[in-house]
């Protein structure tokens, strides 16, 4: 149990907490949510020990284990697969000391907690959740120094996944995955077994994973139970309880009043106006609950164009000589909302860059409308702002000779207000650079709107409003993103972008949801019958590493087998049986029930490496 209690902490004199409480019972799975600013961050540092409360307690049980992704895997020459698994500390010592003990009794309990703790199985645990996160069975022997940063986030989050701590705390974890990704984060975190907060403005994710809202507002904590749609509920019924009170009091306070201020002079009233002052400042004030501000994006109305404002025939594109897709027939007219489908790597950031007329047409036909503007938005360029520039300076920039005054008010367009405006952009926060990045994107009033993950860092607030705009925004949307409420609120057509082309995807996106859970391979293509599944041959290699897994398996037998039978000759002399020897007794015979528990774990691992193996080599040897 995570208890919270009257916890009060300070930044530079701002409070952040103040009598803060709560109570997060084991095996819970809760969304910490609240404004932009407001500490969830901050209240993650502080449990996990990092900052010093002014006030109050942070209690969890003892030795309890608490993990979190804090920043990427580093990038080394060590392959994903054994990243992830020295992430498990405890795991890793107990087999590093394995290799290495003489001593029969340490050798029994370290055989006996590598059992207990499953140890035999964590390396198809590990490469599951690398898989999960988007990394094949290559990219998992590949070293860590081979990925960018932001896949470098996902190794380190398999890490922490893999450990398995008793707190796992998650500080927006969607942000680097894609869609895939987080669907598939979303079910692993109902499978948790242990406590899980996590911070996240993926509705979502806060629907379906989580089964509490932890609220932070107003310095305070407040616990709700189920998900994030059944919390805001439940938050708007009391907001307008509190509104309704607030202004049934106001009424009083006035009527009250009203009375003083007529009769206060008369003395034949003067003692019941002072006993209704009196009232008045006995009056616990409450105060009308302050509305959100209210987030805001205004996208420019482009003139109408003749359709379509895209057609593609037979086209191809790529990076250099190599084509990533191809045979690409697709119309887009200015009235289309399309979200583009597919697992990773498949192509959709390329289709995104060729659209935005950032990657060339390699043979095909593409055909534009002459006055096409496009605006496209992707979460590099939000990295590409210049961290030393105001945002102000950044539309001077891009409309030198416009009036600063106009510029401000296009930036109050997107939240950005006066303060933020004059604010080097280093120092804004990750949503107010985004939404500085779609403002330059969409000056210029864009027929077509291309944006490749563009929730990234907003609030639940901030993401309400995009879907707002976007819904009365007048052009073409083409849409990349892991939101899949965006998604659902936004777009009316679905491409599959797969097997290096690109078709209309005729489900909707609850079954491709449920495809991508279901861990199903790729959608059949039209025209042609599904083949029926079948597992393929192993490779040599393949067999050759199960062989390996079933000597260990063998060696690891016939070690405690050796311990038993050393433990059967000490527990066979009569002398331990002495009536001065009862202490000693009971220590050699539980020693002797732990090697027998953990021989007992061994064999049905041998048991199951045995049929895995045999399995294995019927398939290699079957006839083609």
């Amino acid at each position: 149990m995570l208890q919270i209690t009257d916890i009060a902490y300070s930044v530079e004199g701002r409070p952040l907490f103040d009598g803060a409480t709560a109570t997060i019972p084991d095996g819970h799975k809760v969304g910490l949510v609240g404004p932009n600013g407001a500490g969830k961050t901050t209240l993650f540092r502080l449990i996990r020990g990092e900052l010093t409360l002014d006030r109050g307690e942070i209690a969890l049980p003892s030795r309890a284990r608490i993990g979190g992704v804090a920043q990427e895997a580093p990038s080394s020459d060590i392959s994903l697969i054994e990243t992830v698994l020295a992430a498990d500390t405890e795991r890793a010592g107990l087999m590093a000391e394995a290799e290495t003990a003489t001593d029969p009794h340490r050798i029994a309990e370290v055989q006996t907690r590598l059992a207990d703790i499953d140890a035999w199985s964590a390396e198809g645990r590990a490469a599951s959740i690398l898989k999960g996160l988007g990394f094949d069975a290559e990219a998992q022997q590949q070293p860590c120094s081979a990925f960018s940063g932001g896949w470098r986030m996902r190794v380190a989050l398999a890490g922490v996944l893999f450990a398995q701590p008793d707190l796992l705390l998650l500080d927006e974890p969607t942000n680097y995955l894609d869609l895939e990704g987080a669907l598939w984060l979303e079910g692993y975190l109902t499978r948790y077994p242990h406590t899980v907060i996590v911070i996240s403005h993926d509705r979502g994710l806060l629907n379906r994973a989580v089964g509490g809202i932890l609220h932070l507002e107003d310095r305070k904590l407040t616990y709700y139970q189920g998900p994030y749609d059944q919390f805001a509920r439940q938050r708007a019924e009391k907001r307008a309880q509190a509104a309704a009170f607030a202004k049934k009091q106001e009424a009083r306070r006035a009527h009250l009043q009203s009375f003083v201020d007529r009769f206060r002079a008369k003395a034949s009233k003067a003692k019941q106006a002072q006993s209704r002052l009196k009232m008045i400042e006995r009056m616990d004030t409450v105060t009308t609950p302050e509305e959100a501000a209210k987030s805001v994006f205004t996208f420019p109305q482009p003139e109408a164009l003749s359709p379509p404002i895209v057609a593609l025939e037979g086209g191809e594109t790529g990076y250099g000589d190599t084509v990533v897709l191809a045979k690409l027939n697709l119309r887009i007219d200015q009235d289309d909302r399309i979200a583009l489908l597919g697992r990773n790597g498949q192509g959709k950031s390329t289709l995104s860059k060729l659209l935005a007329d950032r990657l060339p047409l390699m043979s095909g036909k593409m055909t534009r409308s002459s006055k096409l503007r496009v605006g496209y938005f992707a979460q590099h360029q939000v990295d590409e702002l210049r961290i030393e520039e105001t945002p102000l300076q950044h539309m001077l920039r891009a409309r030198p000779g416009v009036l600063q005054s106009k510029l401000r008010a296009q930036l109050a367009g997107f939240g950005l207000m006066a303060a933020q405006a004059d604010t080097e952009v280093g120092r804004l926060s990750g949503g107010q650079k985004a939404r500085l990045s779609l403002l330059l994107a969409t000056l210029d009033a864009p027929h077509m709107l291309i944006l490749d993950e563009p929730t990234n860092h907003l609030d639940i607030e901030s993401r309400e409003a995009l879907v707002e705009a976007l819904n009365a925004y007048e052009g073409a949307v083409i849409l990349v993103s892991h939101d899949m409420h965006l998604l659902g609120m936004v777009a009316d057509r679905l491409w599959m972008v797969a097997d290096g082309t690109v078709r209309p995807y005729d489900e909707d996106l609850d079954a491709y949801r449920a495809m991508l859970l279901s861990d199903t391979d790729k959608p059949a293509k039209p025209g042609r019958k599904k083949a029926k599944p079948g597992k393929p041959k192993p490779t040599k290699d393949e067999v050759a590493a199960l062989r390996a897994d079933l000597r260990k398996c063998e060696d690891r037998v016939a070690k405690l087998e050796d311990m038993r039978g050393k433990l059967q000759t000490k527990l066979a002399d009569p002398a331990l049986y002495g009536e001065d020897r009862a202490g000693d007794l009971e220590v050699w015979n539980r020693k002797y029930a732990e090697v027998q528990d953990g021989l007992a774990k061994a064999e049905g691992l041998w048991e199951q490496a045995q049929a895995r193996l045999d399995a294995a080599e019927e398939r290699m040897n079957a006839p083609a």
